[in-house]
């Protein structure tokens, strides 16, 4: 297939978490607000003056300031994010939010504030209280929680408008892009797509790591490209998959997968757009932050919610992914000492292979993928496993 016209413009600005659409935001004036997780709803810092940028640390290499920290039973993004920390990387930030969801991120963050990693004079750390359930009661604290550690902050330290139609115009922008990226990402549905994984996969990445509003144009053209594109005229994938799990903000991951023969039609992790990417509803009789925050709460397919409708909506999320974009089989990966996803990824395996019939690739990884030979391995024998079952129930069929 003909090149994306974007597509390098959108993997440079990957390459580092202090990009050239972040520095442009800033040299207009713009406060940059850093999270480390979708649940802090970041339409909340899309408000005119503010953007936010969901940390990375691109290039990983050593980790060893951030293990000495934080010991090497800790996940890798939790130290790969200190480490870059400690190197000064993240001191365009204006203020940092963390939710209370991960203890592990949440000792990252921590140890920023104490080794005293930023130096702006307007700096400021929240961290947030983030319910468990999804019901009522944890609505009401997410709410509350969102209003004195979002939205306080940015009025105070910086003069943030935080009103109603502030807010308001804020959900507009973020729709704006969440329409074009699930259209974008619809075309995956097709028999033989027109955009790869790792295409659609540096697309959404970079709608987390930049100000939305400086990708809409890119992203509106790059549609229109779309329409226009010719697949190749043979399949050039041997399976489609579903990626499912905890975090990947490396882009080495899904190029890996798809080098491999599996083209990834859906992505079902954080940093990407299943969920993550869906427009926001809002209604012109209740509380604006509220609705937003119920979209979060509900939409949400974290591991952390621990409610048994929660936990059942999960795998049955990943049933559905499967079946609307035509998966052949799933991988389920989790980053290395990942609590939450660790449990998950175990029960999620053996419930969508034993009770929903996929074929499952169970994987722990690295934060830094690279060109990992065993991973490559191990994901060729999962597509050369979907190739025979699928030729066994074709001979099945046959006779």
């Amino acid at each position: 297939m003909k090149d994306l016209k974007y597509l390098y413009e959108f993997e440079r600005l990957l390459d580092e978490a202090n990009n050239g659409l972040v520095r442009k935001a800033q040299e207009e004036g713009r406060v940059c607000i850093g999270t480390v997780c979708s649940l802090v709803p970041e339409v909340l810092l899309e408000l005119p003056g503010v953007f936010t940028v969901r940390l990375r640390a691109p290039r990983t290499g050593s980790m060893d300031m951030g293990t000495y920290y934080m010991t090497s039973f800790l996940c890798e993004y939790s130290r790969a994010l200190l480490e870059r920390a400690i190197e000064g990387g993240y001191q365009f930030l204006d203020g940092l939010i963390a939710p209370d969801a991960c203890s592990m991120i949440n000792r990252a963050v921590e140890n920023m504030e104490l080794l005293k990693t930023m130096s702006k004079e307007k700096f400021f750390y929240r961290y947030m209280e983030i319910p468990m359930k999804a019901d009522d009661n944890g609505l009401s604290v997410y709410v509350s929680e969102c209003r004195s550690k979002i939205l306080k902050p940015l009025r105070e330290a910086y003069g943030i408008d935080i009103s109603e139609e502030a807010l308001r115009k804020a959900v507009e922008n973020h729709n704006k892009v969440c329409r074009l990226l699930t259209e974008i990402g619809d075309f995956r549905k097709e028999e033989n797509p027109r955009i790869t994984g790792y295409e659609y996969h540096i697309l959404t990445l970079a709608s987390y790591v930049c100000p939305k509003d400086m990708l809409v144009d890119k992203l509106e053209e790059t549609l229109e490209e779309l329409k226009n594109r010719e697949p190749d005229d043979r399949k050039r994938f041997r399976a489609r998959v579903v990626v499912a799990g905890s975090e990947i903000d490396d882009v080495d991951m899904i190029k890996l997968i798809e080098e491999a023969g599996a083209l990834v039609v859906a992505d079902r992790f954080c940093f990407g757009a299943l969920p993550g990417r869906e427009v926001i509803p809002l209604n012109d009789s209740e509380d604006i932050v509220t609705q937003v925050c119920r979209h979060y709460m509900y939409i949400s397919a974290c591991a952390r919610y621990m409610n048994r409708e929660k936990i059942e909506e999960r795998r049955a999320y990943v049933d559905k992914l499967a079946r609307e974009y035509h998966a052949d089989g799933i991988i389920y990966e989790q980053m290395k000492f990942c609590d939450y996803w660790a449990y998950e990824r175990m029960v999620g395996t053996h419930v969508l292979r034993e009770e929903y019939g996929y074929p499952v690739l169970s994987v722990d990884r690295p934060y830094a993928v690279g060109s990992s030979g065993q991973l490559r391995t191990r994901v060729q024998a999962f597509v050369e496993s979907i190739e025979i079952k699928k030729l066994r129930k074709n001979r099945g069929g046959e006779r």
